[in-house]
């Protein structure tokens, strides 16, 4: 089984991710949006699976940067996919999939349990 966790690794919700993983002897492949991008394949599987919204990041610093242009021109999918190929640091982080199935957008302690379930951990 492969696990891939997407996302920054600066961002303090990806790095307890990546931590918590670790800790429950989950292997994973980190992919970097800094250096890697965004594979837009993928965050179309992704759009498809949990729908656009869970997908951006309007708590983030770089939702409250955008013009209010920008966020008001985000109102369906062909639109926040295009938000989030041009600005990654846009997607709620991070995005951890197994077997090419997403199995979280964004990592809550609270979710822990499920997680892991769904991770075989």
């Amino acid at each position: 089984m492969s696990t891939i966790v997407y996302g920054i690794p600066n961002c303090d919700t990806v790095k307890k991710a990546r931590a918590w993983l670790t800790e429950q002897g989950v292997d994973y492949t980190f992919h970097d949006y800094k250096k890697q991008g965004v594979p837009a394949e993928r965050l179309a599987a992704w759009v498809a699976a949990v729908g656009w919204e869970p997908l951006v990041n309007r708590q983030g610093t770089t939702w409250r940067k955008l013009d209010d242009a920008t966020k008001a021109s985000v109102v369906d999918a062909a639109s926040a996919q295009a938000l989030m190929l041009a600005q990654a640091s846009v997607i709620k982080r991070p995005v951890i999939e197994r077997d090419g199935a997403v199995v979280s957008v964004g990592f809550d302690t609270k979710r822990l349990e499920d997680l892991a379930k769904r991770l075989g951990a």
